[in-house]
């Protein structure tokens, strides 16, 4: 039996076709199967990162996993102060005195501090506790410092100008002449002591000065610095009987620092 013409033409259009067709899929089966390596490829590497994940932060044990209190940083520590007792005293005083005990500039020596606006005296023993406080008469005039080889001239011939309780940290000490009462010295050079009230003239009236409750007639000697009687037998003579100690006079004109280079105010 002769094969039929047109079965014969479709066999031979089909085979047509699918030779035209054969090289395009054979393109495509290559990129088929690069794609499906890349997805494997990262579908593994997902899985091992998750892996990763889970193992560097593990579930915690039921018994700690209720949430934990965070921590607050301990408080600073309060630097050491001056004890006034409850006594009163002005702020500039108040800072110095926390200053020279939180840094411990006397050294553990007793000190004293010189209040010239207020016209008062504190005396503090070497751990920074008051001894005792009182009024001061101190230098005519308002100033800061020393006039030049004030300390070689009689008092007669300082003008009045040139009368001021100079502004410092001094080493202070006990100082005896024979004859005469015993005083502390301050400044030595320049003849700045702390003593005993002098009577000085009849027009001073030192003593009705010192006994008023304001400073502003305070101001009457060439220099040194007179306190009552009792208050330097008292507290004054026993605090620098065995040692030596440091007196700091504040300024009343230039800044602290200026005076007291290593000065910080403690509560800053």
């Amino acid at each position: 039996m002769l094969p039929d013409p047109l079965q014969l033409c479709r066999d031979r259009q089909a085979k047509n076709t699918l030779e035209a067709r054969a090289p395009k899929i054979a393109r495509q089966i290559p990129a088929a199967i690069i794609w499906l390596f890349l997805g494997s490829m990262i579908a593994a590497l997902s899985g091992v990162q998750a892996q990763a994940q889970n193992s560097a932060a593990p579930s915690p044990p039921p018994h700690l996993s209720l949430p934990v209190p965070v921590s607050r940083p301990l408080a600073t520590p309060r630097s050491a102060r001056a004890d006034f007792r409850g006594g009163s005293a002005s702020l500039a005083v108040r800072r110095v005195a926390d200053w020279v005990v939180a840094s411990a500039d006397n050294g553990s020596l007793p000190f004293v501090i010189i209040d010239k606006k207020d016209a008062e005296v504190f005396v503090f023993d070497r751990q920074g506790q008051i001894l005792g406080a009182a009024p001061a008469l101190l230098g005519l005039a308002v100033g800061d410092d020393s006039a030049p080889g004030i300390g070689d001239k009689p008092l007669s011939a300082i003008p009045p100008k040139d009368r001021t309780t100079p502004a410092g940290r001094f080493l202070a000490y006990l100082g005896h002449h024979p004859g005469k009462p015993n005083f502390l010295w301050v400044d030595y050079k320049d003849n700045i002591a702390l003593h005993r009230v002098v009577n000085g003239k009849p027009q001073d009236q030192r003593l009705h000065r010192l006994a008023t409750p304001t400073p502003l007639d305070n101001r009457i000697s060439f220099g040194c610095i007179n306190v009552p009687v009792d208050f330097f037998e008292q507290t004054v003579l026993p605090a620098f009987k065995s040692s030596k100690g440091i007196v700091y006079i504040l300024p009343e004109i230039k800044a602290t620092r200026d005076f007291f280079s290593d000065y910080f105010d403690v509560d800053q």
